[in-house]
C-alpha cells in the first residue's frame, strides 16, 4: 500500500473524527477512515505508540500466530506461524502508524467528551480542545486495575502486584505466591512464578480450556477452524454467540497457551475457592483456607471507566450501550475494541479491522448524509454551551 501523507492539526482545530486510543482498533479505524477519504486524528495517553504492549510482562506472547496478527493493509512482519511478543507488537504499531501516515498525538489523555448543542463534540485532550463531528472511543475494556477492598487488610510485609504492574518473577519476595484469578493472565503468571521456584497457589474459577495442545500439529490444523468460528459463528448474529458474549465478559476466554495439566506439572496448587478476605493479615479463601504467603498477584481484571463521556452511554451491566460499535442514542459516538463487541473476533488483533471497517463505513455514510464534504466542521462560537 502506498503511504498517505500525514495530516497535521493545530491547537483548537475542528476535525471530522477524533479517535481516542492508539491500540489496534483505534489505528485500524483511522486506516479505514483514511481509505475512504475521511480525515481523523488519533489521541493517546501513552508517551509512545504501542506503550500499552511494552508495559506487559516480559514473557508475554500472543496466542495467535503472526499470520492472524496483522492490521488492515499491513501483514505482521514475521514468519506466519511465529508468536509475537508484546514488544514486537508495540513496534509493529509504530511502524503501522508511519507507513499508513496516520495522524497520532501521544501524551494526550482525553479528559472529557461533551456533546454540543449542534450535535458535534468538544474533546478536551491534554492541554488542547478539539471540535469533532464524530468520536470513536477505542480505549478497549482494560482501564483501571481492579483489586478487592480487602487487599488493604493484608499484612504490609506481603508484596502485592496487579497483573498490570507485573513484569517478571524478579519483582517478587522470596517465598510463596498467591495468584488471584484463574483466567489467562492468572494461568500464565502462576506457571511462570512456579517455574521460578516459588510455591504457588492459584485461586479462582477456571474458565475452561481449548482441548488442543498449543503449538502442536493438531493446534496448527485447528487454527483455520477456530478462526472461522471466531469470525462467523461466535458472533452477535448467531444464538450461540449471543449466549457466549455475557459469559466471556464475566469470566474471560478459555485458556489457550497454558493448560491445567501444565500448572499441575509445575506444582501449582489450584483451588476453585475465591479469595474473599484477610485473617490476621493473611489472605483467606472462601473454603476457609488461610494462606501464609509472601506475595499476592492480582489477576482480577480491570474496571471500565467511561466517565469522561458526558452522555448516558453505559448500561446497567457497566458496558456501553452500542450496536456493534454504533451508539444509537448518541449520533456520532462510536466504540471499538470492547470485549466480544461484535463477536469473538473483536478480541483478536486480526479481528480489529472488521469492527473498524463497520464504524468507518457508518461515519462515511453519516458524513455524506450531513454534507460534511471537507471533513472539517464550521467553527463554533466560543460561547456555545454544551447540549443539555
Amino acid at each position: 500500500m502506498r503511504r498517505r501523507p500525514r495530516e497535521t492539526y493545530g491547537r483548537g482545530m475542528e476535525i471530522e473524527t477524533i479517535i481516542v486510543g492508539a491500540g489496534q482498533t483505534g489505528l485500524a479505524t483511522a486506516y479505514e477512515l483514511g481509505r475512504r477519504g475521511r480525515p481523523a486524528l488519533v489521541v493517546d495517553a501513552h508517551a509512545r505508540v504501542g506503550d500499552q504492549w511494552r508495559a506487559r510482562y516480559a514473557s508475554l506472547r500472543l496466542n495467535s500466530p503472526a499470520k492472524y496478527d496483522g492490521l488492515p493493509g499491513m501483514p505482521f512482519p514475521a514468519p506466519p506461524m511465529s508468536y509475537p511478543t508484546g514488544t514486537e507488537m508495540a513496534d509493529y504499531f509504530e511502524a503501522y502508524v508511519e507507513r499508513m501516515g496516520i495522524a497520532v498525538r501521544t501524551s494526550t489523555p482525553v479528559r472529557a467528551v461533551t456533546r454540543l448543542g449542534d450535535g458535534a463534540f468538544r474533546v478536551e485532550a491534554g492541554d488542547q480542545a478539539f471540535t469533532a463531528a464524530n468520536v470513536v472511543v477505542a480505549t478497549g475494556s482494560e482501564h483501571l486495575p481492579r483489586v478487592p477492598a480487602f487487599a488493604d487488610d493484608l499484612d504490609p510485609g506481603i508484596r502485592q502486584l496487579h497483573s498490570a504492574a507485573y513484569r517478571g518473577p524478579h519483582q517478587l519476595l522470596p517465598g510463596p505466591v498467591l495468584v488471584v484469578g484463574a483466567g489467562q493472565s492468572g494461568a500464565d503468571l502462576s506457571l511462570e512464578v512456579a517455574r521460578a521456584g516459588h510455591d504457588t497457589w492459584l485461586a479462582g474459577k477456571e474458565p475452561g480450556e481449548i482441548p488442543v495442545e498449543f503449538g502442536s500439529r493438531r493446534f496448527r490444523l485447528a487454527l483455520p477452524v477456530l478462526w472461522f468460528l471466531a469470525n462467523h459463528v461466535l458472533t452477535l448474529r448467531t444464538p450461540v454467540g449471543r449466549r457466549m458474549q455475557p459469559k466471556v465478559r464475566s469470566t474471560g476466554a478459555p485458556l489457550v497457551r497454558v493448560k491445567l495439566a501444565h500448572l499441575d506439572a509445575a506444582g501449582v496448587h489450584r483451588v476453585a475457592a475465591r479469595a474473599i478476605g484477610a485473617r490476621d493479615g493473611w489472605p483467606t479463601l472462601a473454603d476457609g483456607t488461610v494462606l501464609d504467603v509472601r506475595n499476592v498477584i492480582w489477576c482480577t481484571g480491570f474496571r471500565r471507566d467511561f466517565s469522561f463521556i458526558d452522555a448516558p452511554v453505559v448500561g446497567p451491566d457497566g458496558w456501553p450501550i452500542d450496536d456493534r460499535g454504533v451508539v444509537p442514542e448518541v449520533p456520532g459516538l462510536y466504540f471499538v475494541g470492547l470485549l466480544f463487541q461484535s463477536g469473538f473476533y473483536s478480541m483478536l488483533i486480526g479481528g480489529a479491522g472488521r469492527d473498524a471497517a463497520r464504524v468507518a463505513a457508518h461515519i462515511t455514510h453519516r458524513a455524506g448524509a450531513t454534507g460534511e464534504g471537507s471533513g472539517l466542521l464550521p467553527r463554533l462560537d466560543s460561547n456555545q454551551k454544551p447540549a443539555g
